[in-house]
């Protein structure tokens, strides 16, 4: 699945963000500041791609979208691999990558809300929740995949070799992945709801117009169920390690390991949430899932501060539940607040805009909070304080789960 490779570069570069650095910035936390920011402004591209991408799914098709989206990400990550480095070009080699790395981020805007529509929009009525939870369980095996290719390349090939060529080997890898996937994805047909929308002639001429004029509150329903989905994950998940090395709480290996554990929390949870909103519908689990929000992340980062490795497990292990849980009932509850005609636009502009609000920032502020008054406990706090919130939008919200044939 296409989110495979969209987490696998996301995790790729982080893990090779000090190699990345020395080859294309030069050594030192300057150059490490530089390779991240250039992360940071790439994250920022994610709704904008959502934005143009959206329009080509809700005019011309979501089969359109979807090859258009993945032949750029191919293209992106293979010219990343083949770039020339600071030795060779000097400085311009540092803006190419950071150029690059926009044209990833556009592109991997519209691929994930493009997915969950195809995905919402081909599977059966009964099952949309179990289907559409896939695609955040997919994320995940990306970024087991991203951390044995990191590991596996960094033993076999020695210091000096790694920053010469042996970086380019995981991009390489990517790139092949992502080159198996479009050609998979050309056999695909057009989903169901646009085809639907095409016979009747109600495909949105101006799907931007159409999502402002009719989808307002959809928009802001799907923004709020987006920030909660990613202050869950990005702070409660991808924040930890750092989290965890900057209180001493763990080692840094150790961190990294938790990682992994928490990434197979999240393959494991989703797909069982997104079944029990099948079940019992999008609206109880998410009210239930926001009540967690609201209480358990304080408690769980301040288990995780007070050391022992069995209450790091613990509330690593907790908060990675959470996240999960809410990206899988968060997939399919987001692209449902919308009819068909404007849906991808309409989850542009309120999902991928609040995950690049709540997402690519909330680590950071995470980590200045806690560095600017010493307590453990704002972590937790954030995701408390989005969680209450959202929870009065999500009693407001109707039931979008299909009724029961």
């Amino acid at each position: 699945m296409s989110t495979v490779v969209e987490w696998y570069d996301f995790t790729l570069y982080l893990y090779f963000a000090t190699v990345l650095s020395r080859v294309f910035f030069g050594s030192g936390s300057a150059g490490l500041a530089t390779a991240l920011g250039g992360f940071a402004v790439a994250y920022l591209m994610r709704p904008l791609g959502a934005a143009v991408f959206g329009h080509v799914g809700d005019r011309f098709g979501r089969r359109r979208m979807m090859l258009w989206s993945m032949a750029l990400m191919t293209a992106a990550m293979l010219a990343t691999a083949l770039l020339p480095t600071a030795a060779a070009i000097g400085p311009a080699a540092g803006w190419w990558l950071i150029a690059l790395r926009c044209v990833m981020g556009f592109s991997v805007g519209g691929e994930y809300t493009g997915v969950v529509a195809y995905l919402l929009e081909s599977a059966p009525a009964a099952r949309r929740g179990f289907t559409t939870s896939l695609a955040a369980a997919a994320s995940e095996v990306g970024g087991l995949l991203a951390a044995g290719v990191s590991a596996l390349t960094v033993s076999l090939i020695d210091p000096a070799a790694l920053a010469a060529w042996g970086w380019r080997v995981p991009f390489l890898v990517g790139a092949a992945l992502a080159g198996a996937i479009l050609i998979a994805r050309s056999t695909l047909h057009e989903s169901p709801e646009f085809t639907r929308q095409q016979r009747a002639g109600t495909v949105p001429a101006s799907p931007l117009a159409h999502a402002l004029t009719h989808h307002r509150a959809a928009i802001a329903r799907g923004f709020a169920i987006s920030a909660l989905g990613s202050i869950t994950y990005y702070v409660g998940i991808s924040y930890v390690p750092a989290f965890l090395t900057a209180t001493g709480a763990a080692s840094e290996a150790r961190a990294l390991w938790l990682s992994t554990a928490a990434a197979l929390m999240v393959i494991a949870v989703t797909p069982l949430v997104g079944a029990l909103s099948d079940r019992i519908g999008r609206r109880p689990v998410l009210l239930g899932l926001c009540a967690c929000g609201v209480v358990l992340p304080v408690a769980m980062f301040a288990l995780m501060a007070d050391g022992g490795l069995p209450r790091v497990i613990g509330g690593a292990l907790v908060l990675a539940a959470l996240g999960g849980g809410v990206s899988a009932v968060g997939a399919v509850a987001t692209a449902e607040q919308f009819p068909g005609e404007g849906r991808l636009t309409g989850l542009a502009l309120g999902a991928t805009t609040a995950t690049a609000i709540f997402g690519g920032m909330a680590p950071w502020g995470a980590q200045r909070l806690t560095d600017a008054t010493g307590s453990p406990l704002l972590p937790g706090a954030m995701i408390a304080v989005v969680a209450l919130a959202a929870l009065p939008v999500f009693r407001s919200m109707r039931e979008t789960r299909a009724p029961a044939s």
